[in-house]
């Protein structure tokens, strides 16, 4: 038995939460192993609480995780020891992934488990009886392949993860080759943890499907490639917008050998199916009216595809969710920075994609120089005169609007422009209003949804060719926009408490810099004593947890700033 020590960093409760000292010593290094099985759910300046859950604890099963590690790690750091019910539930719901599994017995797909008391259990479910067919002697069932997907939501909503062993179709044959040093213009090689990724995503035997999480700026389109070539199929790629789109067509054919024919584009203005097809989540929702069918959903049916890639997997839209229920023969690569969803279907993702297979902390990319080292800083300005009136006379909505919209933060922009004249600069925001008028009042162009494709690209291009200083964009940039050399972002408002959006926020910045301090800082503008400040706090949580501090500044406090004085900022 390990004893108690009162100088550990951790309080583990007898609710599965665990109060974690934030400026204990071994801080760090408790932070990136806990975080690996359980989720931050508050982070104020002294005191992290994380809790263990089903799911954070099933992902980290998935990703090779032992039940021992985790429980000799709360007893190793646990000030007061860990309440005996809180390692018996780690022990019962890691125990309960892989319990039931999918598997192919010849032609058939069953449902096995060597827990012949489970299998009863899940047959005496009613909302269960549909997807069942029937047993086969006492540890298996068989299930009709096109249930695969809805069974495998619906026995992780009962408290039983699905590991899905059963085959894949290998889909139509394409040979993917990688391009080494010696045929490129550009050198190329994946690094090691990319190898890692591909390696977890293709673990067991020739691969099953599921998530790899690595930060924005880490090249997970590469590591998307390289599951490719792993794979040597058609693919399907689906991601978030046309400039995503076009980034993907013009990474495979630099890093492989596939030709211009046989990688197609298929989005608003071009449709071409080919062995290699990227669309856009965008595309397979278009319907005419609300109550038309998704017409472009067929694209899933359209190839014989052996691997679908799912580009910033956490934003996967609810109509592709359950065609994804329907296609669980076909091999499945999520990617993301963060597996966050603010709509709480994590255990969609999970189910109908596939569990975590791979997890990179940012803090360590940083340390190796994959990514920028980048200093996290918000600013909290009052609200001008005429904005504390309006603010006052509104509704809650309207409030949060009103302190995004904060005129008085034009002087805070007017300062830091000053502050970092020879740097590329994003200002990124929510409202096209407000980025209009911060593009008059800087003279800097402005990128939305409105803006032509063909005008963003040109825009893009000149910004990371350094003929533009600076850039404003909306929201649009939030995912896919490759802008290695931009060293400073200021952010002005953003959605609500959206942790996954600060997150791809930061990530405009964490390409490493040819600059030879590879340094970035990320500006967080908030109206202060308002509701855009509540917000603030959760939107930062996923960056605290993955170990950026915010320090904190009051604009009227900061009177030095007016000087010039950088050490301030």
């Amino acid at each position: 038995m390990i004893a108690m020590d009162p100088t550990r960093p951790l309080i583990v409760q007898s609710d599965l939460s665990i109060l974690v000292e934030a400026n204990h010593p071994e801080f760090e290094a408790v932070r990136g192993t806990i975080s690996r099985f359980a989720d931050l759910i508050k982070s104020p300046e002294h005191l992290h609480t994380y809790r263990i859950t089903p799911l954070s604890l099933w992902n980290a099963s998935a990703a090779g995780m032992p039940i021992e590690e985790m429980s000799d790690f709360l007893q190793r750091n646990a000030k007061f020891g860990v309440p005996t019910g809180v390692l018996s539930s780690i022990r019962k719901y890691v125990k309960r992934y892989g319990i039931l599994r999918m598997e192919n017995v010849g032609n058939e797909l069953y449902l096995v488990s060597d827990d012949t008391v489970v299998l009863k259990e899940i047959s005496a479910y009613d909302s269960l009886k549909s997807y069942l067919e029937d047993t086969r002697g006492e540890r298996a069932i068989a299930i009709s392949p096109i249930s695969r997907g809805v069974l495998k939501q619906e026995l992780i909503k009962l408290g039983y993860p699905v590991e899905d062993l059963a085959a894949y179709r290998r889909g139509e044959y394409l040979p993917i080759q990688l391009r080494n040093e010696e045929t490129m213009e550009a050198p190329f090689q994946l690094r090691d943890y990319q190898k890692h990724a591909v390696d977890a995503f293709n673990r067991v035997g020739e691969g099953g499907s599921g998530v790899l999480v690595l930060p924005c700026g880490a090249g997970k389109t590469v590591v998307g490639i390289a599951a490719m070539a792993r794979c040597n199929c058609a693919t399907l790629i689906l991601t978030t917008n046309v400039t995503s789109v076009k980034q993907w067509k013009r990474e495979i054919l630099s890093k492989t050998g596939l030709a211009e024919d046989q990688v197609g584009e298929y989005n608003g203005t071009t449709k071409e199916v080919r062995p290699i097809t990227i669309a856009t989540y965008q595309i397979l929702t278009h319907r005419g009216k609300k109550e038309d069918e998704f017409s472009h959903m067929r694209l899933f049916s359209q190839r014989d595809w052996g691997l679908i890639i799912y580009d910033e997997v956490h934003l996967l839209p609810a109509p592709v969710f359950r065609a994804t229920a329907e296609i669980q023969a076909t091999r499945r690569l999520g990617l993301t920075a963060t597996l966050i969803r603010e709509d709480g279907r994590e255990e969609d993702v999970f189910s109908l994609v596939g569990p975590k297979k791979y997890d990179m902390a940012w803090k360590e990319l940083e340390s190796k120089g994959w990514i920028a080292k980048v200093a996290c800083k918000e600013v909290r300005v009052p609200l001008s005169a005429l904005d504390r009136d309006r603010y006052g006379a509104s509704g809650a909505r309207q409030q949060f609007r009103i302190a995004g919209e904060n005129a008085a933060k034009l002087d805070v922009i007017d300062y830091l422009l000053r502050l970092h004249v020879d740097e590329q600069t994003l200002i990124i925001g929510q409202y096209i209003s407000q980025l209009e008028l911060i593009a008059a009042h800087t003279g800097a162009p402005m990128i939305s949804g409105g803006v032509a494709h063909e005008i963003r690209e040109d825009l893009y291009e000149q910004f990371k060719k350094g003929q533009l200083p600076l850039l404003i964009v909306s929201k649009v940039a939030n995912f896919a926009v490759d802008l290695p050399d931009a060293v400073v972002a200021i952010q002005v408002s953003g959605s609500y408490g959206s942790r996954q959006e600060e997150a791809q926020r930061l990530g405009r910045i964490l390409r490493p810099k040819s600059s030879g301090t590879n340094a970035a800082v990320f500006y967080s503008l908030i109206s202060e004593d308002t509701k855009e400040q509540d917000f603030a706090i959760k939107r930062q949580l996923f960056l605290v947890e993955q170990g950026y501090q915010y320090s904190i500044k009051s604009w009227n406090q900061a009177a030095k700033w007016r000087e010039g004085a950088k050490d301030e900022i």
